[in-house]
């Protein structure tokens, strides 16, 4: 079915007020086999019913959202009611909803706020119970090539419950149970776009279900779509290619797997950063339940107080200079020392612009694992980018090599 979301409103044109609907309309329909095909924002006023009236005999199913508030840019009611050709009618019921809900919180209401109790017979109410304004459901009209029409309240705490509660039941009744298929994304970390592709794309493809990848700084999403049966062989796929790289099949954060690791395994953990500035420490603490497995986190940014906190040799700084191996390793052996942490982890390098030399260029980083029993292990990676993507690049890194240590 051919589906589009027409956003309303001056203020998301103006960039004063973030659109989410699309996001969130869209994960709620994909259960039921749906997908969003299109999307427009239009400001205020005639723009909507130009937005509208390009649907009309191009779309199945269309979500509005914004404009059924009582002020005189709220017009979408009215402007769909033109297009349809119906009349809109005061409805008691609506009305009686509203004035019990302004009553309740003791706020006064003007004439104004009558329009919101305003509706063509032929539409819908969808009762809204976290706001006055009520959404309708249109049904096509087959001699205006109408599709069906949604509208929904701008508010997405009003937008939300509506689309769970009241739109949703509707669709389920539209969609045919075969269209339904199922999404999973599996998240990796330390491989690039291009090559997870090249490791496992064609075996994707050749099962005959939708492939897809999503890149950020550090991490890739491989998206598969399509019957249950199907994404099982193509998880198999994934998981033996891929292997380690995968770190999760659930919606969540590397951090989130690493904290969870972290306390599944009664393990505690302590961050030393210089270059990273608390990048680390600060995705970590950002994470529910961090305090069950977190010790402790030091930035050490000047030389003074990786020597003063962390009990890096001053001698050794002046020998191998502070972006170093020997000095991560002191580093992240110095934190765990301090802490009393199972594990801490270390970085030192140089974010840039400036800085770099020939030996160690921008970009230049060493992460240092130090973990009770084991060895410290040393890393080195370059990532020339600039400071802020360094710096998520780095924390990334040194999240991935905290989880992959845990067993």
């Amino acid at each position: 079915m051919r589906i589009e979301v027409i956003n309303t409103g001056t203020e998301i044109m103006l960039g004063n007020v973030l659109n989410s609907h699309l996001g969130h309309l869209s994960m709620a329909i994909f259960p039921l086999g749906l997908r969003v095909g299109r999307q427009a924002t239009v400001p205020d006023g005639d723009a909507i019913r130009d937005a509208l009236a390009e649907t009309f005999g191009r779309a199945d199913i269309v979500f509005v959202t914004g404009g059924l508030g009582p002020t005189t840019d709220d017009i979408t009611r009215e402007i769909v009611c033109e297009l349809l050709g119906l009349t809109m009618q005061h409805d008691e019921e609506i009305w009686q909803a509203i004035v019990a809900r302004f009553n309740r919180r003791g706020i006064p209401w003007n004439e104004r706020v009558k329009l919101q109790a305003m509706r063509p017979p032929e539409a819908r109410v969808l009762h809204n119970a976290n706001g006055t304004a009520p959404g309708l459901y249109f049904p096509p009209i087959a001699e205006r090539k109408s599709p069906h029409l949604f509208l929904l309240p701008g508010p997405p705490r009003e937008l939300h419950p509506m689309v769970r509660d009241q739109v949703l039941p509707i669709l389920a009744e539209l969609v045919p149970p075969q269209s339904i298929h199922e999404l999973r994304t599996f998240r990796t970390t330390g491989l690039g776009e291009s090559r997870v592709e090249d490791m496992v794309g064609a075996q994707l493809l050749a099962l005959g279900i939708e492939v897809g990848y999503c890149a950020r700084p550090g991490e890739v999403d491989i998206r598969v779509i399509g019957p249950c049966a199907l994404l099982d062989s193509a998880e198999a796929i994934i998981r033996d290619t891929l292997g380690a790289s995968v770190f999760t099949r659930d919606d969540v954060s590397l951090e989130q797997v690493v904290v969870a690791a972290l306390a599944a395994n009664s393990t505690t953990l302590a961050i030393a950063e210089s270059c990273t500035g608390g990048w680390i420490s600060n995705k970590v603490t950002n994470i529910p339940g961090a305090s069950d497995v977190f010790i402790a986190g030091y930035v050490t940014y000047a030389n003074e107080a990786k020597i003063r906190t962390l009990g890096v040799p001053a001698e050794l700084i002046a020998q191998h200079g502070a972006v170093s191996a020997p000095i991560a390793r002191a580093m992240a052996e110095g934190a765990r020392a301090v802490s009393g942490a199972h594990i801490a982890i270390s970085t030192t390098g140089i974010a840039g612009p400036s800085g770099g030399s020939a030996e160690k260029p921008v970009g230049t980083v060493f992460i240092a694992l130090a973990q009770q029993g084991k060895e410290t292990a040393v890393y080195q990676y370059h990532f020339p980018t600039d400071r802020e993507t360094f710096k998520h690049l780095v924390a990334q890194t040194a999240l991935d090599l905290v989880r992959l240590s845990i067993k």
